[in-house]
């Protein structure tokens, strides 16, 4: 896989800390599709290439992939320095949001207004998923086996409900054949 190559300015610090902040302030539920929007359509820092091939690198290394893609944007555009005022912007507001929340959940969490506007917040933050993937699903080969693999993967770990571990470990090896077999 080729090296995007590197960029033609840094960016500050703050700048970096300023707009993981807001990403994550803005993404409750799933911070993906505010990451893909802010750093490839409102900013420009990245191609929509860019952000697939970043993303995709961040899900292969542990841990969560959003969170992997920032240290990855962050040393980018502003080296150690700027992949740690990422993570900070990150993860500050979340962690200070999450203790506010459990303490007002822990409060009023049994009234049914409360239930309700959890339970909607629920279908917007799978919606939000659901047009990230197919907005990244644009810069993708055009080829009927990873459809097949994806469909194959969601009946079995969201319909018939296997655990993913032996899913994975079905369809990895299947897909790893198919992309082999596609380059020959």
């Amino acid at each position: 896989m080729e090296q995007s190559p590197a960029p033609a300015t840094r960016i500050s610090a703050l700048q970096l800390f300023l707009t993981f902040s807001r990403i994550t302030l803005c993404g409750f539920g799933g911070v993906g599709f505010w990451a893909r929007r802010v750093l490839v359509e409102r900013l420009g820092w990245l191609t929509e290439k860019e952000y697939v091939e970043l993303f995709s690198l961040g899900q292969l290394i542990p841990g969560p992939p959003v969170f992997n893609l920032t240290v990855l944007v962050g040393h980018r555009f502003g080296g150690w320095t700027g992949a740690a005022a990422a993570v900070s912007g990150f993860l500050l507001w979340p962690c200070l949001m999450v203790v506010g929340m459990g303490v007002l959940y822990q409060r009023y969490g049994a009234l049914p207004q409360v239930r309700s506007a959890l339970g909607g917040m629920l279908i917007v933050a799978a919606a939000l998923i659901f047009s990230t993937f197919l907005k990244m699903a644009k810069v993708l080969p055009l080829s009927w086996r990873p459809w097949l693999l994806a469909i194959l993967a969601f009946v079995g770990v969201g319909v018939l409900r296997w655990p993913l571990f032996w899913v994975l470990g079905v369809l990895a090896p299947l897909a790893l054949l198919a992309a082999w077999k596609e380059q020959l």
